[in-house]
């Protein structure tokens, strides 16, 4: 029996940018436009339903729309299909409505588990567009592959899709293309962004590893402060500056979207739809432009520093951070969100499980108050707390002269050592 894609032992993702034709083109926009519409409709249908089990006097009319509406939440396909009869047509994919229905449920279990996910919430129109199909095999099939399924690969330029038939795509790893015989594709995510490139995103899964796991001969191991004056500054004393890529473009941004907030003035002026104004959209792709290449540089520059903290060490100790908290201070707020460390945090946190490696994170308290030669706690008996202005400091009870970010570091690689 073949096992699913659940079961298989390992799992791994890629995005590829496609090039579709004009009709491609539509289709895209339609099934996204139905994904969301679903998704929607289910939302607006438990809503309905929570406030018509507030009442509490046992109305006729009110206890038969409760029951239509649980009748249609559990087979949504076909109840919501057969309110809205475009929905069964032709150009839609059957597997992307399953997906955003499945989409919905797991939004609502998320609530379940993390209550701070909040609720699920209405999709607004964008000018993204995105949807989810499956691919599927063959029942009889004996090796279901990369090139086999519902979406496949037809050589190393081109890929099949359902509905949208074969497209060109490229950035394919060769190491992926090289083995499409053992690798199986599950969810498939077809997508727009903002400045009008098309991308599938695929999930991947299979028996062999997608990398080398590396040997941990050498037992090295590093702990690493995050900060803002400098990215990263780790237990060695090696500092990583951050490249500001944020503040590198705020000028630039700032001026393209005070163009753009301009020409939307004039469009809602002149009564116009800013999606048939000309100029405004124009406009907004510019802007969506430079916002992709701030995007794409910090997260180039993000794998290249956690890839290189994962093959090099053996354990790799970070901080607990809780980012929606501190970007409440103002002062900072632009700083932390332009530095991407949550970001960091996760990238490091599956690349070890990937490279067989281990990250751990640990309580920052007092890692920058601590003196690491002999324990002291700046704050106790006469002394006062180092402030953020202090990047250098000497230990009144031992007299070790220390730079903040590095006696931080080592703390957090004490702290993760003793964790163990």
């Amino acid at each position: 029996m073949t096992k699913t894609m659940a079961q298989l032992s390992y799992h791994y993702g890629v995005k590829v940018r496609i090039f579709p034709a004009t009709e491609q083109k539509r289709l895209i926009k339609r099934n996204s436009d139905a994904s969301r519409f679903i998704y929607n409709e289910m939302n607006g249908m438990n809503r309905e339903l929570f406030m018509l089990r507030q009442v509490k006097i046992p109305i006729t009319m009110v206890q038969q729309r409760i029951q239509t509406l649980e009748q249609r939440l559990k087979s949504p396909s076909t109840g919501i299909s057969n309110s809205h009869g475009w929905l069964n047509d032709h150009d839609l994919d059957s597997l992307m409505k399953a997906n955003a229905i499945k989409n919905y449920r797991s939004a609502w279990n998320l609530f379940r588990k993390v209550h701070r996910s909040g609720t699920p919430v209405f999709h607004k129109k964008r000018t993204e567009q995105k949807y989810q199909t499956s691919c599927l095999y063959a029942s009889k099939l004996n090796n279901p592959s990369m090139a086999n399924g519902s979406v496949r690969l037809l050589d190393q330029q081109h890929i099949q899709l359902p509905k949208l038939g074969t497209l060109r795509f490229k950035g394919m790893p060769t190491k992926l293309l090289n083995r499409q015989d053992d690798v199986r594709i599950g969810t498939t995510t077809i997508s727009m962004d903002a400045t009008g490139r098309y991308y599938v995103s695929m999930q991947l899964a299979s028996e062999r590893p997608f990398v080398n796991k590396l040997s941990n001969n050498t037992a090295v191991s590093i702990g690493i402060d995050l900060n803002i004056d400098n990215f990263l500054t780790d237990s060695d004393g090696n500092i990583v500056a951050n490249p500001h890529y944020y503040r590198a473009i705020k000028g630039k941004l700032a001026s393209a979207q005070r163009k753009l907030s301009r020409r939307a003035l004039r469009a809602k002026k002149e009564h116009r739809p800013l999606r048939d104004a000309k100029n405004y959209q124009k406009q907004r792709e510019i802007v969506a432009i430079i916002q992709l290449k701030v995007a794409n540089q910090r997260k180039n520059f993000l794998h290249l520093v956690s890839t290189t903290l994962i093959k090099n060490h053996d354990l790799v100790v970070a901080e607990e951070l809780r980012s929606k908290n501190m970007l409440r201070n103002h002062a900072l707020a632009m700083n932390i969100a332009d530095v991407g460390w949550r970001t960091l945090l996760g990238m490091l946190s599956y690349k070890a499980d990937m490279y067989g490696k281990r990250f751990i994170t640990v309580n920052p308290r007092n890692t920058t108050q601590t003196c690491h030669d002999c324990g002291f706690v700046m704050g106790a008996g006469s002394t006062n707390k180092l402030t953020l202005a202090d990047r250098e400091w000497t230990c009144p009870h031992c007299g070790t002269y220390h730079i903040r970010d590095c006696n931080a570091a080592k703390n957090i690689l004490a702290k993760g050592l003793v964790s163990l």
